[in-house]
């Protein structure tokens, strides 16, 4: 785990730097994919958020509302509604995820503690390795 320094901007930026973004997106993408069918399970899915999430049975939700959850966030990301999550999806999805994380973050920059292979850390790392550009300028994937 890391300490950094990050605004909305960043985010923007690496989000806005496609080809870096999605590099990014379909390695994680393809380390969720255990079995390596090219889809995204419910439980392969579920194993990426049970690491951001900290809903449990000990935070006083049922089981059965916790299964609830982990059903809507799949349901939202298979927007085809096939029963599994491609590469497409995945990618559209985080990409929404990740600006309104941005939205949230806002212009002031916050000091936040980020797990070493998290987007978050990721987007820090590409602001870092193009120091001169902001959002809607390309640049190169630092990793």
């Amino acid at each position: 785990m890391s300490v950094a320094i990050l605004n909305g901007h960043t985010v923007m930026g690496f989000i806005e730097d496609g080809e870096a973004f999605d590099r990014c997106i379909d390695e994680r993408f393809m380390i969720l994919d255990v079995n390596g069918d090219g889809v995204l399970s419910r439980s392969e899915l579920q194993k990426e958020f049970e690491g951001l999430l900290t809903i449990d049975m000990d935070s006083g939700y049922t089981e059965e509302e916790v299964a609830k959850l982990y059903d809507v966030l799949f349901e939202k990301f298979d927007s085809d509604h096939d029963g599994s999550i491609d590469a497409e999806e995945f990618r559209s999805e985080m990409k929404e995820i990740m600006v309104a994380v941005a939205h949230g973050i806002g212009d002031s920059p916050v000091q936040v503690a980020l797990e070493s292979d998290s987007l978050l850390m990721k987007a820090v790392e590409h602001e870092l390795a193009n120091p001169n550009k902001g959002p809607k300028e390309k640049h190169e994937c630092p990793f």
